[in-house]
């Protein structure tokens, strides 16, 4: 039995090299490189010969003709709702990245559970099916998310919850008739493959189970949400490639000490990229802030109003009007006609 070749993958572009080298020629990462061991037959099992009489010829349309917009459905959250184009598209795929810590989780965890709502329909209303949500993690535990919940006040959601990292059993589980109309990934970092001998978060992992999510996605028609790490560059984490295999991509940001937080799409297939929501962080959750205009004015406003450097600039300049000799219109040196100086109109 011929002995496995190791190789060395680099982390930021996925360039393989047959040796560990300090830098990446492809990208120039610096110490990116990370030993994976190569299979030795493909993930099918190995080759196989196909039946030409199985195959079928693909059916060609033109660029016109009878077209159905896919449908969305609202999260009950504005500003996300508007970030993604009008609402979540049945069978999509979403990236979202950002800082540890600034919000991911608890922005997701409240999407879902406004996904979900209580069960709570009267005698009169037809029971409709109601919307399910899956929430999956991989980096916490169940009483941790039971605890986050009850912090923001979705206890009463009846959301599906679970802690995996296998996406086998994942898989298994979200492949039936009755999946849910919301998974939530968190993190597709922690995802891992067992066919796969690398470790979780490195480029082959996070490419191919992303890549089972995302066709598992697009068979049942459910919206996938994948939550990315970044780098210390701002990016997310993983190779490029994943970025195209998803068909949005948000990015969450925002100051940790500073209390709101930015939500704004770099790609988005079914929606513009010009929008961005802007989200208030408090003990109850992530709060709308639905006109951000006027609160940052307001802002602006009070801190020109009670900022000592404001203070302290309006003595300078009327130190400065006083200093100044005049000139032959009667004028001031440093003043425009109406008295006022120079500079600050």
């Amino acid at each position: 039995m011929a002995r496995l070749q190791a190789r060395f993958v680099c982390q930021q572009c996925g360039a393989v090299y047959p040796k560990w080298t300090g830098r990446c020629d492809g990208c120039g990462a610096w110490n990116s490189l990370i030993e994976e061991v190569a299979r030795e037959t493909p993930p099918s099992g190995g080759k196989r010969t196909r039946d030409r009489r199985t195959e079928r010829s693909l059916g060609f349309v033109g660029l016109t003709g009878p077209s159905i917009l896919p449908p969305r459905r609202g999260t009950g959250i504005a500003e996300l709702d508007r970030v993604c184009g009008g609402g979540l598209v049945a069978g999509s795929a979403i990236l979202v990245g950002g800082d540890p810590g600034i919000g991911k989780s608890t922005l997701l965890l409240q999407a879902a559970a406004a996904i979900a709502p209580p069960i709570g329909n009267s005698p009169g209303e037809p029971k409709a099916r109601p919307a399910t949500a899956a929430y999956i993690t991989g980096e916490e535990a169940i009483d941790q998310v039971r605890i986050r919940a009850e912090r923001i006040g979705v206890t009463t959601s009846p959301m599906l919850l679970a802690a995996a990292s296998n996406v086998e059993d994942i898989v298994a589980s979200l492949d039936r008739e009755d999946s849910p109309d919301l998974v939530v990934i968190d993190s597709i970092q922690t995802m891992y493959l067992e066919t796969l001998d690398s470790a979780p978060g490195t480029v082959s992992q996070v490419r191919a189970a992303a890549q089972e999510l995302i066709r598992l996605a697009k068979r049942r028609g459910f919206v996938l949400v994948l939550v990315g790490h970044v780098t210390k560059e701002g990016v997310i984490a993983g190779p490029r490639v994943l970025e195209h295999m998803v068909d949005t991509v948000l990015y969450f940001e925002g100051e940790r000490g500073h209390q709101f937080r930015i939500l704004r799409a770099v790609k988005n297939r079914f929606g513009a990229t010009d929008e961005i929501g802007v989200f208030e962080m408090s003990d109850r959750g992530l709060v709308e802030v639905p006109n951000p205009s006027a609160m940052f004015l307001a802002v602006r406003s009070m801190a020109r109003r009670y900022s000592p450097v404001w203070k302290e600039l309006g003595r300078c300049s009327s130190r400065f009007r006083r200093s100044s000799p005049r000139h032959s219109s009667g004028h001031r040196a440093g003043q425009w006609s109406d008295g006022t100086a120079r500079g600050w109109r």
